[in-house]
């Protein structure tokens, strides 16, 4: 028993424990919160005990599934993998936290019955991360996506239904195509070493000597399944749709979690295991992101619902990432792996900062806010400090990753990396826009500061059915402040984690420039 096991265990415990708790909501959210919390405690020592100048995947456990095939369960963790579970172990307590405050369940909806897909969500994605065995990598990407389709379907908005079937087609459809191109790697393996198998190291030592036309399309295969989930445009349709009707805690797992495992599979797979392919097809996945980049940022700008503002943001961030990625540069990948962590921070909290502006005004729509600065203070400026990470200002996380994505690209790809800045332009544009239409300018409805409720209150007729609108409170403050810590922390003291993924992505690096 691995601490990586234990850490797959424990949300996994939580979410049947949860799943008897239909009745209690009260109980159902201080055990929920319990079992959240006691993962988050456990990941401080499994971070401390992980050694960045050692093996590259650490804590290892594997056991025979289906020996004839020679699948395993198994698992085990490089730095990048480490870095995504610590902010997993993080997001989910804040998730839990804000139910209530940031998200209210649907009328006969109960909160062990959420809370129990949450904190599976969460068992599963730690499994996709830390899974060194293809075929139990595949069956996890599928199987993740059942509750996060209950989630968007029965918690969310008005057309959950269409967006949940469509996020779950998406991602299916991409998962299947990647275990088509699973199996013409266990099938390399079998011709080369007369027995097939699985294992991640030794599919990489084998499928990087095939053919250059094989490579190509395995390469394909696992490329349109990280694709479809990181989300690069064109294969970005689904995630507006998610993101807009999913409730706001569900959102952001999704766009803060789940979304990384396509940039992940990037790094894990299809650079180490088809170098000679992931070279030859570099120029059409940098012309993606930089389309995504310049796309995202463009309809960012033009959109009239916060949450799906939030989506097209993410879209144009993960073109930076895959520029990173596919610039094959050390300090730009490096860039791209930290940007996976600080665009989870970044976005998760301006995520959470808009659920509480939804939960005030009873509305997503840009067009129903206004001057809410006047009133809730602090509220804005924790907004604000949200945008400004996301759009990368330096002193807040994202600004090391942005740059360190940047200059390491401009070295072998400074075309599309001059093209990227101009999505930086455009950032400052949306971010701040966004801000200025819902927290400066007059109250909107001519609210009535101080009536209901005293100072920092106000009734909005458009905002809030003639309720007070009140700043934030303890236990939203408490919900924020480790988002708020690590955004200054790291905007000033980031190596830590540059420390912790930099031999990752040497050693994934030096398999690329390795091949044929």
């Amino acid at each position: 028993m691995t601490w990586l096991l234990i850490l797959i265990l424990v949300p996994l415990a939580g979410s049947l424990v949860l799943a008897f708790l239909k009745g209690n909501d009260r109980a159902a959210v201080l055990a929920a919160l319990g079992f959240s919390i006691l993962e988050f405690l456990l990941v401080i020592p499994f971070w401390l005990s992980y050694s960045p100048s050692g093996a590259r995947l650490q804590m290892t456990s594997s056991f025979d599934w289906i020996p004839s095939f020679g699948v395993h369960i198994a698992f085990g963790v490089d730095g990048i993998a480490l870095i995504m579970i610590a902010v997993i172990a993080l997001l989910v307590p804040i998730v839990v936290g804000g139910l209530g405050t940031m998200d209210k369940l649907p009328a006969g909806r109960s909160a062990g019955g959420y809370l129990s897909l949450i904190l599976l969500q969460e068992a599963l994605t730690i499994g996709v991360f830390a899974a060194t065995d293809v075929f139990l990598f595949y069956v996890l990407f599928e199987i993740m996506l059942i509750p996060m389709y209950f989630l968007i379907g029965g918690y969310g908005g008005a057309n959950r239904q269409y967006a949940a079937v469509k996020f779950f087609l998406y991602s299916f459809l991409g998962g299947l195509i990647m275990l088509a191109s699973a199996i013409g790697a266990y099938s390399l393996a079998a011709d080369k070493l007369g027995k097939g198998t699985f294992d991640w190291a030794t599919l990489v030592t084998v499928v990087r000597d095939a053919p250059l036309s094989t490579q190509i399309w395995l390469f394909l295969g696992f490329f349109l399944a990280f694709a479809i989930k990181a989300p690069l445009v064109p294969f970005h349709t689904w995630l507006p749709d998610a993101a807009g009707e999913a409730p706001i805690g569900v959102a952001v797992l999704l766009v803060g979690i789940l979304d990384k495992v396509g940039t992940f599979g990037f790094l894990r797979y299809c650079l180490p295991m088809f170098p000679d392919a992931s070279r030859t097809l570099a120029p059409l996945v940098l012309v993606l992101s930089v389309i995504g980049v310049l796309y995202g940022s463009i309809l960012a700008a033009g959109q009239r619902d916060m949450k799906r503002f939030i989506a097209y943001v993410s879209i144009a961030h993960f073109g930076f990432i895959s520029l990173g990625i596919f610039a094959f540069n050390e300090q730009a990948m490096v860039g791209s792996a930290t940007y996976m962590l600080n665009h989870s921070l970044a976005t998760g909290m301006l995520i959470v900062v808009i659920g509480l502006v939804i939960a005030r005004g009873g509305s997503s729509r840009i067009s129903d806010y206004g001057g809410m600065a006047k009133v809730t203070p602090l509220l804005a400026g924790l907004f604000l400090l949200a945008g400004l990470s996301t759009l990368s200002l330096p002193g807040t996380n994202s600004f090391v990753s942005e740059f360190l994505v940047l200059i390491g690209s401009f070295v072998d790809q400074p075309v599309y990396t001059i093209l990227a800045t101009v999505g930086m332009v455009l950032a400052a544009a949306y971010v701040l826009w966004l801000y200025q239409r819902v927290f400066q300018g007059p109250v909107r409805g001519d609210a009535l500061v101080g009536v209901g409720g005293g100072p920092g209150t106000a009734i909005a007729p458009e905002l809030g059915a003639k309720k007070a609108i009140r700043d934030l409170g303890g236990k939203e403050i408490a919900i924020l402040a480790p988002l708020v810590v690590l955004i200054l922390v790291l905007g000033f003291y980031p190596k830590p984690v540059l420390d912790t993924v930099t031999p990752t992505v040497q050693q994934t690096l030096s398999a690329v420039q390795g091949g044929k």
